[in-house]
């Protein structure tokens, strides 16, 4: 059965080739980029690759999270249900250490802006009789300092990076609890792929792209991921495993959500 699927940053790396299969495979795809051009350019590439026509695109800019909350309203106008959402996109370097909202870009990329668009999008997820949201985790994860997701304290690019792979993590599970006919699986699509993100960060990589999009493609599609949530892949070992222990701490994950809802309060998102 084919599928409706929204992947964010999916101009690009494994987002991008993920998008490419699944389109192969005839399921509907709904790209997602923060350059327009860039956007419709990918759009046309994979309908003339993979003559798939069901493709189209959106263009936001996920470090503003008013831009996020509109994006979901413009998704709500366009698509009457969504089976699949994977929050692929992700940041690591950035020129701007802060967003203008004064909250750090990494956070916010990496786990405020799948947050908010997911809730957004929660009423046509839940539309779907097989509802998956995957959120793109890392090898890298370190405990939250609620001060450095306030936006109260900076840190160095790689621990905000960690805090905010390890939030996305553990919002994850909360999720999973809150909403158990949804399939939420939180991955590590594997450690320093060949990405562009990765070789602007570290220069070099271990592994191709492809190994995480095939994982994500695995995830969004397989039969054999039915019906399970709430759990953590991790693709360097090629199997579900263990996240950060504070993915498991019912108070720190309360910590988090009760910090991330007064955030989106105080914006109005």
């Amino acid at each position: 059965m084919h599928k409706t699927i929204f992947i964010t940053g999916s101009t690009d790396g494994i987002g991008k080739l993920a998008a490419i299969k699944l389109a192969r495979e005839g399921h509907q795809l709904i790209v997602h980029g923060r350059n327009s051009k860039k956007t419709e350019a990918v759009v046309s590439e994979i309908q003339d690759t993979t003559g798939n026509k069901k493709i189209s695109g959106f263009t936001t800019d996920l470090s503003d999270l008013h831009a996020v909350k509109r994006l979901a309203d413009q998704v709500h106008g366009q698509l009457s249900g969504i089976d699949v959402l994977i929050n692929n996109a992700g940041v690591f370097n950035s020129k701007q250490l802060v967003t203008k909202d004064h909250l750090d870009m990494r956070m916010t990329v990496n786990y405020l802006a799948p947050f908010v668009l997911t809730h957004g999008l929660l009423p046509l997820i839940k539309k779907s009789e097989t509802p998956r949201i995957i959120n793109l985790s890392s090898a890298a994860q370190s405990p939250v300092s609620m001060a450095v997701l306030r936006g109260e304290k900076q840190v160095f690019e790689q621990s905000s990076y960690a805090q905010s792979k390890l939030a996305l993590t553990m919002w994850s599970f909360y999720l999973a609890k809150k909403h158990p006919y949804i399939g939420v699986i939180a991955v590590n699509p594997g450690s320093l792929l060949d990405t562009n993100m990765v070789r602007e960060a570290y220069g070099r990589s271990w592994s191709s792209a492809d190994k995480g999009a095939n994982i994500l493609f695995d995830l969004a599609s397989d039969h054999a991921y039915d019906g399970i949530t709430g759990k953590y892949f991790d693709n360097d070992r090629g199997s579900f495993g263990k996240a950060h222990a504070d993915a498991y701490n019912q108070q720190a994950v309360e910590n988090l959500i009760k910090t991330t809802e007064a955030i989106r309060k105080e914006l109005g998102v």
